[in-house]
């Protein structure tokens, strides 16, 4: 295995340990460096959310925000796409470097995989986190599932 491929396996194993993990100050919450190298303007993240009835009740909708942890850079934001079925939505962490979430954003789409994709405005690594909620229709915390797809 080729040396570059190696680290996107390891990259890719590290995020999807930590986008599986759950943090203690909050129900979902994961993150990691995107763009560690700081050269690849483009940088993007997939990944799925499953929502789903784990005896909670059923999933009404997704809350997503995102925030970015690095120090201030102008110009260098982080944003958040969700999207499911035939409806998106995003949000953007607007103050580089504050260590503050972006607005959080609801997308009612029921049970089943959401969507996430996180990026960048321009090269530069990030430290980002990523918080994401599957929410019932009574405001009750339900199945949240998380599966990474892609990080390169």
């Amino acid at each position: 295995m080729p040396c570059v491929s190696k680290m996107k396996t390891i990259k890719l194993a590290a995020l999807m340990v930590l986008l599986g993990c759950v943090n203690l100050s909050k129900a979902h919450e994961a993150g990691t460096v995107m763009d560690s190298g700081g050269t690849v303007a483009g940088f993007t993240g997939y990944a799925l959310v499953t929502c789903y009835d784990n005896g909670n009740g059923p999933a009404d909708h997704l809350l997503a925000s995102v925030r970015d942890l690095s120090k201030p850079q102008d110009g260098l934001l982080v944003n958040l796409q969700v999207i499911k079925g035939n409806r998106a939505i995003s949000t953007t962490d607007a103050v580089s470097g504050d260590a503050s979430y972006s607005p959080e954003v609801k997308i009612h789409g029921g049970n089943g995989s959401y969507l996430l994709l996180v990026n960048k405005t321009k090269a530069g690594a990030r430290s980002f986190a990523v918080s994401y909620h599957c929410i019932t229709a009574s405001d009750t915390h339900t199945g949240t599932d998380i599966a990474v797809q892609q990080f390169e």
